[in-house]
């Protein structure tokens, strides 16, 4: 029979994703010899991600009760940005070359000065080897 202190060091991770996806935990605690993390989702959708995270550690979870409503009146958190996904340019690179690459048209160029409004004004901006462009979402 495993003890707090080791089934809260194994269910850590889900402990600590809990306020960074706006769930109000109430009680994190033993029960039954079973780890007991209760508390309230702001939604359905962090509900889901908070099992999918217990799942990831122990697809049974046989020591573990988890007990999460949905609570609307709690904040929603801030959608998660997404990654940035960057380009480092190379020797004989240009920005339509980039873009044919990056974005699968050449055409799009204007994309890539968009994205990065510190580095690029227009078309005729010159751009180096070792440069590092941030590549938009297509």
């Amino acid at each position: 029979m495993a003890s707090f202190d080791e089934l809260k060091q194994k269910y850590q991770s889900v402990v600590d994703l809990c306020p960074t996806r706006g769930v109000a935990l109430s009680h994190v605690q033993m029960q039954d010899d079973k780890l007991l993390i209760q508390g309230a989702a702001p939604n359905d959708d962090i509900k889901n991600e908070i099992w999918n995270a217990i799942k990831g550690i122990d697809e049974t979870y046989s020591d573990l009760i988890c007990d999460l409503s949905v609570d609307p009146s709690l904040p929603q958190p801030a959608p998660a940005a997404p990654d940035v996904v960057t380009y480092t340019v190379k020797a004989g690179d240009s920005l339509w070359k980039i873009a044919q690459e990056q974005l699968g048209n050449g055409a799009e160029f204007k994309k890539l000065i968009e994205a990065n409004p510190d580095k690029l004004v227009d078309e005729h901006s010159v751009i180096h080897p070792g440069d590092v462009l941030v590549i938009p979402s297509a």
